[in-house]
């Protein structure tokens, strides 16, 4: 037997420290640093005469797409180069003035710009003003099996090929197009201050599925010189950088000056709006980029906010290209360096040079696991394509957005949240552990607070005071309770007891007020006064008459309860505590987990620290009984430090038990991961959200990962608290073994 418990240990001991080295392996991957390989390609010969103004790649980065400042839009094969489909793009052909212009079809492109709502639209302008928009998808089929796969590229122009915004023969300087449900927005703005913008509704024929434009075009002029435009993903702002570091936001569609906000005293050199059309993007002739989006105030007025700026790059940004799928981007310097960076996480990533290359035109993957490049002409064989493989699985964790304040997209301030999920790729993932940590120490904090008065004095009643035949059926009794399903705990916390809690809120303060007095008072009068019932009952017997006393109590509470409502609170506690103090009310908040997981920890509590004090030598009781010290003196200075090493355990492990619950907080609570010590308002704890979320995350993604971290964080505090105790009761069972 000896040498099978020995196994036994030894095995519990493995299996731990195998849970724990699992733990790591599957967190490690989410702090590794990124990591990037140039692939040099071919080169292109037929891209010799004509230099990139829009350079694109498709999702396997097989497939890419070019335009040419001679309008010439070509699909190739991104390994070899070799070409896949050509056409032209219709700009050049104006309908006022198109009419002697045939011959220069599409010749002159000078800018191009993506929009960041629907993948592939992109805005054309030529050198003399016109704009039209296209797209670009790719089809997938396989002829024979998954090995036989077939990309096919398709060229669409949606709003039709007639330019739809024009600048009357000046050349433009910048570009900026956005494309939702509602309306097609361009914008575009020349050198000499002039900034043309069309505001377009869309109207859906329901007959034939063809979507008609209602072009608003507006006009303005500018004082300052222009340092690029941008617009907002909602198509109310548009924002015009200038080469003094300012960034003017005008609304649209009246382009009304709204405000104008400093940003860099290095002067603005590029700017863009990142995925959502929310953050706006701005990069300086210092190499410094900077994170702004409107942030609304208490007058329900936006205003636009600096957020964050990223690491220098110590040249200036000529280049932001933003992320399809993240809320993460690349950037290109006029030194050749590009870097990767994050918005959320707040953080350089990666940077690379990329100066040998010459870059003249980038694309980057939509899963941006690649940056395809276009060199420079720099001999007879043509530009060069290469690629930059880019291995960066979890951009968005870092240390402070896990465990500090982060101001995320449409929020008025920096806060705690964790919100790992939403309907759309725009959505900002939040994965601060902060508020999952808080609510956990929160719902330990009020079951301690409730199981730790009622088990340790009941465990020093049941093993000092009470007879030991009543003990025989109260400590198995309660014991039992310990074996009680916690899954049946947390659905009668949440389907009875938090009904009952906010029908009878007022009821449960009553019988807070009303139970211990009550108790108190009827145990001095039974001290106090000899009667012919007291001679009756045996000693350690008498808890048995408490029981009546605690059913009249609480009756006498709960009656009570309508009055004192009616009388201090208006007739509804509940509304009062909203409406007059200002506590907001759950119905399913901390109280209720307090009580019901109390209620569960009760036993393991009790069971323990009954042992302890039970197992304390009668000699110690007898000799200080005889020294004239009273039962009560004798507990309190005798036993119960003797007994302190056990008891000190089973609080101890009775907090593992509350940290460690789940199906109680899962039930009882509405599983909000808010930071308010509030009694009334619910939680989410680190193991109530490992339950909820772990089956809906997609396996080795951030958010399996980061629950993975939710579990090590759980497994590392009980292990530390547990270690920590262990000393503690080592040290208090030697201080008091001479006893």
């Amino acid at each position: 037997m000896r040498w099978l418990i020995a196994i036994g240990g030894v095995a519990v001991i493995w299996a731990v420290v195998l849970i724990f080295f699992y733990l790591m392996w599957v967190v490690f991957p989410l702090f590794l640093p990124a990591q990037t390989r140039l692939v040099d390609g071919p080169a292109v010969p037929g891209w010799r005469d004509s230099g990139p103004v829009y350079l694109a790649v498709e999702e396997q980065q097989e497939v890419g797409l070019r335009l040419s400042t001679a309008g010439q839009l070509s699909f190739f094969d991104v390994a070899s180069g070799r070409s896949l489909q050509e056409s032209q793009l219709p700009v050049g052909q104006g309908a006022d003035r198109g009419a002697d212009r045939g011959a220069d079809r599409g010749a002159g492109l000078a800018l191009a710009a993506e929009a960041v709502e629907r993948n592939g639209m992109v805005a054309a302008a030529s050198t003399d003003g016109e704009v039209i928009v296209f797209r670009h998808r790719y089809e997938t089929r396989f002829a024979g099996g998954v090995e036989s796969r077939i990309i096919e590229p398709v060229l669409e122009y949606p709003y039709g090929e007639a330019p739809l915004l024009d600048l009357a023969g000046a050349a433009p300087s910048a570009l900026a197009v956005s494309d939702n449900a509602t309306g097609l927005l361009l914008a575009t703005a020349s050198a000499d201050g002039r900034v043309r913008v069309n505001f377009a509704r869309k109207n859906e024929n329901f007959l034939s599925g063809e979507v008609e434009l209602a072009p608003d075009v507006r006009e303005m002029r500018v004082d300052y010189p222009l340092g690029g435009l941008a617009v907002s993903g909602n198509q109310r702002w548009l924002y015009v950088g200038d080469l003094d570091g300012r960034i003017h936001r005008y609304s649209l569609p009246g382009l009304e000056l709204e405000q104008t906000i400093e940003v860099s005293a290095a002067g603005i050199s590029s700017i863009g709006m990142l995925l959502g059309g929310i953050s706006l993007l701005v990069g300086d002739n210092a190499g410094v980029i900077s994170q702004l989006f409107p942030v609304r105030d208490e007058n329900n007025e936006y205003s636009l906010v600096l957020v964050r700026q990223f690491d220098s790059l110590d040249s200036p940004i000529v280049r932001i290209l933003p992320e399809e799928r993240r809320k993460g981007f690349l950037v290109l310097t006029a030194g050749g360096e590009a870097a990767i960076f994050h918005s959320t996480a707040g953080r350089l990533i990666e940077r690379v040079s990329l100066a040998a290359l010459q870059p003249a035109a980038l694309a980057l993957a939509p899963r941006a696991d690649g940056l395809l490049i276009e060199g420079r002409v720099i001999d007879a064989e043509g530009p060069r394509l290469s690629r930059l493989e880019i291995e960066n699985e979890h951009p968005e964790i870092s240390f402070s957005s896990l465990w500090r304040k982060v101001w995320y997209e449409n929020y008025e301030k920096p806060e705690y949240v964790w919100q790992s999920s939403a309907a759309t790729n725009e959505f900002e993932p939040k994965f601060s552990l902060t508020p999952l940590v808080f609510g956990t120490f929160k719902a330990a904090l009020y079951a301690m607070l409730f199981a730790i008065p009622l088990a340790l004095m009941g465990a020093a009643y049941t093993a000092y005071f009470m007879s030991p035949e009543l003990r025989k059926w109260v400590k198995p009794g309660i014991e039992i309770m310990a074996a009680l399903p916690t899954v049946i705990l947390g659905f009668l916390a949440g389907l009875w007891f938090a009904p009952w809690v906010e029908e009878n809120l007022a009821g449960l303060f009553m019988l807070l007020l009303c139970i211990p007095p009550g108790l108190l008072a009827f145990s001095w009068v039974w001290h106090r006064y000899d009667t012919r019932l007291k001679d009756r009952v045996p000693d350690g017997w008498e808890p048995l008459l408490l029981l009546p006393v605690l059913l009249l109590c609480g009756a006498l509470a709960l009656w009570l309860a309508e009055p004192v409502q009616a009388v201090l609170f208006g007739g509804d506690l509940r509304a009062w505590l909203s409406e007059t103090a200002g506590i907001s009310y759950d119905q399913r908040n901390a109280l209720v987990v307090g009580c019901a997981m109390g209620f569960a920890v009760i036993p393991t509590i009790f069971s323990i620290a009954e042992d302890a004090v039970y197992g304390v030598p009668r000699s110690l009781s007898y000799g200080s009984l005889a020294l004239g010290a009273t039962p009560w003196q004798t507990l309190v200075y005798v036993v119960l430090p003797t007994a302190s090493p056990g008891i000190f355990s089973a609080l101890m492990i009775g907090l593992g038990r509350a940290v460690g619950e789940t199906m109680i907080v899962l039930m009882a609570t509405g599983n909000t991961p808010v930071m308010d010590w509030n009694l009334f308002e619910g939680m989410r704890t680190l193991a109530a959200n490992i339950a909820v979320e772990m089956p809906e995350s997609e396996v080795h993604s951030s958010h399996y990962r980061i629950l993975f971290l939710a579990a090590l964080v759980l497994f590392l505090f009980t292990f530390v608290v547990n270690t920590g105790a262990e000393l503690i009761r080592q040290r208090l069972r030697v201080k008091y073994s001479a006893m």
